[in-house]
C-alpha cells in the first residue's frame, strides 16, 4: 500500500504545481476558450436565425407561387373557355353561312329547273304547233293560210297548255 500514497513532499510540490498551472490556465488560457466557444455559440445562433429567416423567405415565396400558379390555372381555363366560346360562335357562323349557301343553290336550282321547263315547254309547244299544221294539211287535203295557221297554232297551244295545268 505504500506505492499508492504518494510521499507528503511530492504530493505538496504536485498540488502547488497544479494550483500555478491552474491558475496561468485560469488567467491566460480560458478567456480565449470561452471567447472561443461564445463566438461559436454566436455564430451558431445566428445561422440558426438566418436559416429561420431563409425558411420563411422559402415559405413566403413558396405561397406566392401557389398563389401565382392558381390564378395561372384561372387565367388558363378562362382562356380555354373563351376558346370554347369562339370555336362555338365560329361553328355557328359556318353552319349558317352553309346553310344559306345551301338555301342559295336551291334556289337557283329550282330557277334552273323552271327555266328548263319553260323552254322545253315552248320547244314542246312549236313542236306540237308544227305537227298540228302538218297532220292539218293532210286532213284537210289543201294548204293552210298563214291567218289559219295561225288560228290552228293558238288553239293548239291552249288544248296543250289545259293539258299541263292538270
Amino acid at each position: 500500500m505504500e506505492t499508492l500514497i504518494p510521499y507528503t513532499s511530492e504530493l505538496l510540490v504536485s498540488l502547488v504545481s497544479f494550483g500555478v498551472l491552474f491558475l496561468l490556465m485560469w488567467k491566460f488560457a480560458l478567456p480565449p476558450i470561452t471567447k472561443m466557444l461564445d463566438d461559436r455559440a454566436t455564430k451558431i445562433r445566428e445561422s440558426l436565425e438566418k436559416a429561420e429567416q431563409t425558411r420563411d423567405e422559402a415559405e413566403r415565396l413558396l405561397d406566392e407561387y401557389k398563389e401565382q400558379l392558381a390564378l395561372a390555372r384561372v387565367e388558363a381555363n378562362r382562356v380555354i373557355e373563351q376558346g370554347r366560346k369562339v370555336a362555338e360562335t365560329m361553328k355557328s357562323e359556318i353552319v349558317a353561312k352553309a346553310n344559306e349557301e345551301r338555301e342559295s343553290m336551291l334556289a337557283r336550282a329550282r330557277e334552273e329547273i323552271q327555266g328548263e321547263k319553260r323552254t322545253a315547254m315552248a320547244e314542246l309547244q312549236a313542236q306540237v304547233a308544227d305537227l298540228s299544221v302538218a297532220v292539218a294539211s293532210r286532213l284537210i287535203g289543201a294548204s293552210l293560210s298563214a291567218a289559219d295557221h295561225k288560228a290552228l297554232i293558238e288553239k293548239s297551244i291552249a288544248e296543250v297548255g289545259s293539258i299541263d295545268a292538270r
